[in-house]
């Protein structure tokens, strides 16, 4: 919504009703996670994995049916890692058959609004993540977000953080190797 005004519920389902409808128009279905994107797409139960043109590259896709027009085709939005990237033929319960295809996003704290440039937009803004699990996180946002939960647990116990207490230890060390100075009146901000 380009202007900041705030939507009445009725406007607010409609604008989902629409989305929804958009989406479901699209001849693929997709879902995300904060770190990857997979599409699926039906195409006819007789076809095996030789008859099927998947072309995954950092910038764009193409998918469909060897010799046809692809299903899926254009520029992605984001750049993802096509070393990571896969895709699969898959037997569906109805008697087709889906291809599955994964993306791995270069950025993974981002929201896509679409999988590729052409296709209508989702709100990105309404997506409501899923917990994820401390041990999910790559080692380097892991100590951060542990090192912030830590600093709100002292600060909720009236506690220094991590960063004040890394201050008041250097202040300690530093007051015993100088016995001899008077540290009454010192200030620690």
């Amino acid at each position: 919504m380009a202007d900041d005004k705030e939507l009445t519920p009725a406007e607010e389902a409609a604008a989902r009703a629409k989305e929804k409808a958009e989406q479901d128009a699209l001849p693929y279905k997709w879902t995300q996670t904060i770190g990857d994107l997979d599409i699926t797409i039906s195409v006819p139960g007789n076809l095996k994995g030789r008859d099927i043109a998947v072309d995954i590259k950092k910038n764009s896709i193409s998918a469909g049916i060897k010799g046809q027009e692809p299903i899926l085709k254009g520029t992605l939005p984001h750049a993802i890692r096509t070393d990571d990237s896969t895709w699969t033929l898959s037997a569906a319960p109805d008697n087709t058959k889906v291809i599955e295809i994964h993306l791995d996003k270069v950025n993974k704290m981002e929201w896509w609004a679409h999988v590729v440039t052409t296709a209508p937009k989702i709100d990105v803004t309404k997506i409501v993540p899923e917990n994820s699990k401390l041990s999910d996180l790559d080692g380097e946002t892991r100590s951060m977000v542990e090192k912030m939960m830590y600093d709100q647990r002292q600060k909720e116990m009236g506690l220094p953080t991590s960063d004040e207490q890394k201050k008041l230890d250097i202040l300690k060390k530093f007051q015993e190797q100088h016995p001899e100075m008077d540290f009454s009146k010192a200030k620690i901000s």
